[in-house]
C-alpha cells in the first residue's frame, strides 16, 4: 500500500522533477538551470536567461541576436493587437488588466515551445506597459533589447545603459524560482493538456494574491513612513509592538537571507554608482539597509527559532522605484519576467509530467443528511 502523506499547503511535498531551478532554503541558494543566481544576474541579459531555461545552456552571440529579434518582432505584434483587447486595459487594477489582456492571446498550431514563450512574454511586457501609459501607449522598438524596450515603453524615453543593466539584473533574478504558487498553478493547468495561455492566465491569477506577489509596493510605503535611517529602530520597535509585519522580511522557503535580495541590492548600488550627480537612489538604499538591519535584529530577538530575513521584495521595491516604475506596475513587471519561467515549466510538464491530481482528506462534521429522520 502506498504511504499517505499529508501536508497542509503541500509543504515539503515534491510535485515535479525539474531542471529549471533549485531553491535551497537552508543554505540560501538559488540555482537557475545550473547557474547560481548571483553569478549570472547583472552579468547576462534577460534574453540569455530565457534561452537557457529552454535550451539548457547559454546562447551563442548569434542565438542571442536571433532571440532578441524574435522578442522585438513579437512585441510589435502584441502592440498591434491592443485594439482587440476591448475593455481589458481599462480595468483599474494592473493585474486584473494583465490577466484579462493575456486571456485574449490564442494558440498557434505546431508552435515550438520557445517561440510560444517569446510570443507570451512579449505580450505580457507590452500589455503591462500599455496599461501604465493608457490612453497613449508607446509603440515598441523591435531593434532594442527586451529590457531596454520595456523601460522605454513605460517611461516614454530611451533608458540609460545603467538603467537597462539594472532591469536586466532584476528580470534574470526573478525569471524562475522553484515550485512557487504561480508556477504550480501553471503546471496544474498544463497537466490537464490545456493550452499555454490558459496556464499563464492561471499563474497571473495566483501571482495577484497578496501572499505571493503583492509586497514590493508596501515596502516603499514602509520606507516612506520611516523617512530616515536614524528613525528605523523606533519605527520597527513600534510596528512590532503593535503586532504588525515588517514588509519584505521573511520567506516561506528561505531560513537565511534570500539570495535574490543580495543580487538586487548589488544592482541598486551599481545603478547609484553610475549616476553623475547625487541622486535619491543612494539615500533610499541607505534607508533600506538601515531598516533591514534593525528589523533583522529585532525579529531575531522576538523569534529566535524562526529566522525572518530580507526577501526578494525588499530590494525589488527600491530597485524598481529607482528605475522610475510606478508602484502599481511592480507585480506586472515581475510577471513580464516570470512568464518565461511559467512557459518553461508548462513545456516541462507536458514533456515529463502527468495529470496533477492530489488527494484530500474528508472530515465528517456530523451534519445530518437531507431528509434524515429526526432523533
Amino acid at each position: 500500500m502506498t504511504a499517505r502523506i499529508e501536508a497542509s499547503g503541500l509543504e515539503e511535498v515534491v510535485a515535479a522533477t525539474t531542471r529549471l531551478s533549485d531553491v535551497d532554503g537552508e543554505q540560501g541558494r538559488l540555482v537557475l538551470a545550473g547557474h547560481p543566481v548571483e553569478e549570472i544576474a547583472g552579468r547576462i541579459p534577460f534574453e540569455d536567461a530565457m534561452y537557457m531555461l529552454f535550451r539548457g545552456a547559454l546562447p551563442t552571440a548569434a542565438q542571442r541576436t536571433s532571440l532578441r529579434e524574435a522578442l522585438g518582432d513579437a512585441r510589435e505584434a502584441a502592440f498591434d493587437r491592443l485594439g482587440e483587447l476591448g475593455d481589458a486595459l481599462a480595468l483599474p487594477d494592473a493585474m486584473d488588466a494583465l490577466r484579462a489582456s493575456v486571456a485574449h492571446l490564442g494558440t498557434v498550431a505546431g508552435e515550438e515551445p520557445l517561440a510560444e514563450a517569446v510570443r507570451v512574454v512579449s505580450a505580457v511586457a507590452v500589455f503591462a506597459a500599455a496599461w501604465a501609459r493608457q490612453p497613449s501607449p508607446v509603440h515598441p522598438d523591435a531593434r532594442l533589447p527586451h529590457a531596454a524596450d520595456y523601460l522605454r515603453m513605460i517611461a516614454g524615453r530611451s533608458p540609460t545603459p545603467a538603467e537597462v543593466a539594472a532591469l536586466d539584473a532584476y528580470l534574470v533574478t526573478v525569471i524562475d524560482h522553484g515550485m512557487n504558487a504561480s508556477t504550480f498553478a501553471a503546471r496544474v493547468v498544463a497537466s490537464t493538456a490545456s493550452d499555454t495561455v490558459s496556464a499563464v492566465v492561471a499563474a497571473i491569477g495566483a501571482l495577484k494574491g497578496k501572499l505571493h506577489g503583492g509586497a514590493p509596493g508596501p515596502v516603499l510605503d514602509m520606507l516612506d513612513a520611516i523617512g530616515a535611517p536614524e528613525k528605523a529602530r523606533a519605527w520597527v520597535t513600534a510596528a512590532l509592538g503593535r503586532g504588525e509585519r515588517v514588509m519584505g522580511m521573511g520567506h516561506r522557503v528561505y531560513r537565511v537571507r534570500d539570495p535574490r535580495a543580495f543580487v538586487l541590492e548589488r544592482a541598486i548600488a551599481q545603478l547609484e554608482a553610475s549616476s553623475d550627480v547625487a541622486s535619491p537612489i543612494g539615500r533610499r538604499l541607505r534607508l533600506a539597509r538601515a531598516v533591514e538591519k534593525e528589523a533583522e535584529t529585532q525579529l531575531a530577538a522576538r523569534h529566535p527559532d524562526r529566522p525572518l530575513k530580507a526577501n526578494v521584495e525588499f530590494y525589488t521595491a527600491v530597485l524598481l522605484e529607482a528605475l522610475g516604475l510606478p508602484r502599481t506596475l511592480f507585480t506586472p513587471t515581475f510577471a513580464s519576467s516570470r512568464a518565461a519561467g511559467w512557459c518553461a515549466h508548462v513545456d516541462e510538464q507536458r514533456t515529463h509530467g502527468r495529470l496533477i491530481r492530489p488527494k484530500s482528506r474528508y472530515v465528517n462534521l456530523g451534519v445530518a443528511p437531507p431528509n434524515a429522520p429526526a432523533v
